[in-house]
């Protein structure tokens, strides 16, 4: 599966979010959830804050790089990531 999406897990799971970057997941603390919905409301450089906190390693950032280009940076993609982000 391609693409880049979040995935709500159960409450007894010990990470509660996982993200999807490609055929990749990645489990998201709290409290980086709860950072990215912070970050999501503002009009700032989301994707920068978005790569720095979820890309904690170059594999990562790596990754979500090449996942993001093939949707495209389109401020319609980054208004649908922001979007599920506050859904969560």
């Amino acid at each position: 599966m391609s693409g880049v999406r979040f995935e709500r897990r159960g409450e007894g799971d010990y990470y509660k979010v996982i993200l999807h970057i490609g055929s990749t997941y990645v489990p998201i603390s709290d409290e980086d959830v709860e950072a990215l919905k912070k970050e999501s409301m503002l009009s700032g450089a989301f994707l920068e804050f978005f790569m720095d906190r979820i890309g904690y390693s170059s594999y990562l950032k790596d990754q979500l790089k090449a996942e993001l280009g093939k949707i495209g940076h389109s401020s319609e993609q980054l208004a649908m990531l922001r979007q599920s982000i506050q859904e969560l």
